[in-house]
């Protein structure tokens, strides 16, 4: 099989996992209690005024009908109007992504710079100080909230000593507290990753036979031993960053970040549905293209590897 014909069939798996997910977040949301055309109507709204809401969104419809008639329309793009302000939600999504994409992107770069070169120093000084010290670091970030280390963060940095404003966006100020929040636990993955992966490498034969024909560790380390090493670090690279998109949605939330993911939050609240579908079929579709990338990587990184 060619990469091309991989990508060709991973797309078309990709079309029915998107359907599969569209159709579990429209029949979970609707199990939630409240009926979101008494959201719009109000409790002292008449039940002719109630009816004609209901009838005007479709409400009254059987369900598998409103799945197809929004999925038609989703198809292209149009995922609907917002019950609450009436805007159109894919121009509403498309207002609030690029205050998602920075945050996510800052995070994500914050992650990077620290968990891979603290990662590889960890594995070729095993058993030091440092290498303790980063186990004990990383174990405490996987294990943390995002939501706790945002509210800690905002107590102890924005509250008590003022360095960092508390809400919003504007200056570089505002993106530290919550990237720091988002990024921390994908650091801590990626760290535990690039050792354990770093350390294996470093057993190999061709690692003796590079070093022992006289290499400088430099050109060992970086040219032999973090090249073949890197297929689980762009694995997990991967994953995390899928991950940072749906992990924002809280992070956004407690930070009062104009993105997407505080969009989402606020329209769960309020019952407004077709926001809400948008949002997630939004993020299931960067989740899915994200492994695909992640796949088709694999081959440029190790030739022996063929798509079968």
């Amino acid at each position: 099989m060619t990469l091309d014909q991989f990508i060709a069939r991973r797309l078309f798996v990709s079309v029915f996992l998107l359907l599969g997910v569209s159709v579990i977040v429209f029949g979970v949301i609707r199990l939630a209690p409240g009926d979101p055309v008494m959201v719009v109507a109000g409790l002292d709204a008449l039940p002719e005024t109630v009816e004609a809401i209901r009838k005007e969104w479709g409400f009254d419809l059987p369900v598998y009908m409103q799945y197809f008639r929004w999925l038609g329309r989703a198809v292209r793009l149009d995922f609907g109007q917002s019950l609450m302000t009436r805007e159109k939600v894919s121009e509403m999504i498309v207002a609030r992504l690029p205050a998602t994409i920075k945050l996510n992107l800052v995070a994500y770069a914050l992650a990077l710079a620290v968990s891979i070169p603290m990662g590889i120093y960890a594995a070729l000084r095993q058993y030091s100080l440092l290498d303790h010290l980063g186990t004990v670091v990383a174990l405490v970030g996987v294990s943390m909230p995002g939501f706790w280390l945002g509210l800690i963060l905002i107590l102890y940095f924005a509250l008590y000593l003022g360095w960092f404003p508390v809400f919003g966006i504007g200056t570089w100020k505002h993106y530290v507290l919550p990237s720091v929040a988002l990024g921390a636990s994908q650091a801590a993955g990626l760290m535990r990753m690039t050792r354990s992966s770093v350390l294996e490498s470093m057993n190999q034969d061709y690692i003796r036979t590079a070093r022992a024909k006289g290499l400088a560790e430099r050109v060992v380390v970086f040219k032999h031993m973090l090249k073949n090493a890197s297929l689980p670090i762009v694995t997990i690279m991967g994953m995390r960053l899928a991950y940072l998109l749906s992990g924002s949605f809280i992070i956004e939330t407690i930070f009062a970040w104009p993105g997407i993911g505080r969009l989402a939050i606020n329209c769960l609240y309020s019952r407004d549905y077709f926001v809400v579908q948008g949002t997630v079929l939004l993020t299931a579709v960067v989740i899915v293209f994200a492994n695909l990338i992640v796949d088709v990587t694999y081959c440029f990184l190790d030739p022996r590897i063929r798509y079968q």
